[in-house]
């Protein structure tokens, strides 16, 4: 069942999300080349509590860091060790964090002196993707119309599209109802209507589209180990339109 927030409650949700979208833009700004990504983690730690937060990761199924932090290969939740991040590299920033009995959910791809002009482009088709899929969560749409657009711009682009991990319903729970793949044909699944809200995130490789877990049992990898990048954000639908809920005001 898909819940439909109130109007209050979308307003919490603005909050815890603000919340995230400042952890995910002080971070964006510390990676650099010798930092390792469990300095990151740490310093997210000391963030997301001096603003009165909680990490909607750690113990998440118990999963180990504050935050997920992926490199290059690594599609999505990269576990924050003492690997130091290299120039050439992208680097995925997922935060989740709890704030006012409600979760804020977002992640973007940054890229450390990355030259290599396929990797920028990746990297940019993901976001533009994202974009694309943001601007269908719109009230009287169907969900798959989110997910066809996506895919559409994904593989204009020549990339592959991430099948075995979707985005989601998001509120009081990190994951709620429904699941939302980035693929598909349109005009399919539940018709879209004001109050709900997801956490839309497109995961993009530049090869196949084939993953595997890690040993770890957490961190997932493109099977062809060719790079591969992540954006998300959170995003209400109002009555004009969809409304975009990781950003800082």
């Amino acid at each position: 069942m898909i819940i439909i927030k109130t109007r209050d409650e979308i307003q919490q949700m603005r909050e815890s999300c603000r919340v995230a979208a400042r952890v995910r833009d002080e971070l964006v700004r510390l990676v650099t080349p010798g930092v390792t990504t469990k300095q990151l983690d740490e310093q997210a730690a000391r963030l997301i509590a001096a603003m009165g937060g909680t990490s909607a990761f750690l113990g998440y199924r118990k999963y180990p860091g504050n935050i997920c932090l992926s490199i290059d290969a690594e599609v999505v939740h990269g576990i924050p060790s003492d690997r130091r991040i290299e120039m050439g590299q992208i680097v995925s920033i997922d935060v989740g964090v709890v704030y006012g009995g409600f979760v804020g959910d977002t992640a973007t791809t940054v890229m450390v002196g990355v030259t290599d002009p396929e990797v920028v482009r990746l990297v940019r088709t993901t976001e533009q993707a994202l974009v694309e899929g943001m601007a269908m969560a719109r009230k009287g749409n169907r969900l798959s119309d989110i997910s066809h657009a996506i895919e559409t711009v994904v593989e204009r682009a020549g990339f592959s599209v991430v099948r075995d991990f979707v985005g989601h319903g998001i509120g009081r729970k990190m994951h709620e109802d429904p699941q939302i793949p980035n693929y598909g044909p349109p005009g399919c699944g539940p018709k879209l209507k004001e109050g709900m809200t997801f956490a839309i995130e497109p995961m993009v490789n530049l090869g196949g589209s084939a993953v595997e877990v890690m040993a770890d049992g957490w961190t997932v990898l493109t099977v062809d180990r060719r790079p591969s990048a992540h954006f998300e954000h959170t995003v209400a639908i109002g009555e004009d339109g969809p409304e975009v809920l990781t950003v800082v005001a």
